[in-house]
């Protein structure tokens, strides 16, 4: 039995996160370290995406986020940038078929007025073709930020008071999540995130209130089906008390009071 399977078989169908968020580090470092450009380390991220996307369908897990571009990111080298943008699309292309035959739907999330035109044509004709898949919602976050989506989220709710199509009492956190990019989609259960940096660096900020945050040590490149089964694994092994106490949760009053 291979080591993924061994490790799949320890999963609990039962307990796994609905929605998984990763933020894709280490890119340049591995190129750098292999000696190479550093677009070569985002080519080689793209096969970690493929991976990570294949298992997530596979485990059953209902919606995947990956922090692919923030907003920040537009100020690294122009060179750089564009490599990263013409990747993209030819990304965006050559996986089109394998996403609508595989019922995975890609959700575009970000300031997307940002793209190069022909980099959101064809970010956006793929989500419209996979709209009506539903095996796995893919959210790809480009020119994300999250700072700009709450405020952006905040400008509609204030525009929605305004013109009296809600009033200011209604607007809950629940009413609230509605005017984000991630609107009808559950929080993310598990954030994980690669190459050893242990920040969230600006991504869904407001949906990661109560997120399980896994840290590795892995270079993006080099993430493979194994290590996001650990990931999971490390994820079913907590236990979620979103405020309440281990008692409240087991339903016993003899139980630890930890916070």
């Amino acid at each position: 039995m291979s080591l993924i399977e061994e490790k799949k078989r320890l999963v609990d169908r039962g307990r796994l996160p609905r929605h998984v968020a990763i933020i894709m580090d280490g890119n340049g470092r591995w190129a750098e370290r292999q000696n190479l450009h550093r677009i070569e380390g985002h080519r080689k991220g793209l096969e970690a995406v493929k991976e990570v996307v294949e298992i997530s369908k596979e485990l059953g897990i209902e919606v995947l986020t990956l922090y692919a571009f923030s907003k920040e990111n537009w100020q690294r080298p122009k060179e750089e940038v564009d490599q990263l943008m013409e990747l993209l699309h030819d990304y965006l292309l050559s996986e089109r078929d394998r996403l609508l035959e595989e019922g995975i739907r890609l959700n575009p999330i970000g300031d997307l007025d940002d793209l190069p035109p022909r980099v959101r044509e064809a970010l956006l004709e793929t989500a419209r073709m996979t709209s009506e898949n539903r095996d796995l919602i893919l959210n790809l976050a480009l020119s994300y930020s999250g700072r700009w989506e709450i405020l952006k989220g905040v400008k509609r709710a204030i525009e929605e008071v305004r013109e009296g199509r809600l009033r200011l009492q209604d607007l809950t956190p629940e009413v609230f999540s509605g005017f984000l990019s991630t609107a009808g989609l559950p929080d993310p259960d598990l954030l994980i995130r690669t190459s050893g940096e242990q920040r969230i660096s600006n991504f869904l900020l407001w949906q990661l209130a109560y997120t399980e945050l896994y840290f590795t040590e892995v270079l993006w490149p080099e993430f493979t089906k194994a290590d996001f089964l650990d990931a999971i694994l490390d994820y079913q092994s907590r236990e979620r008390r979103f405020g309440l106490t281990s008692s409240q949760l087991t339903g016993n009053p003899s139980g630890g009071a930890r916070s």
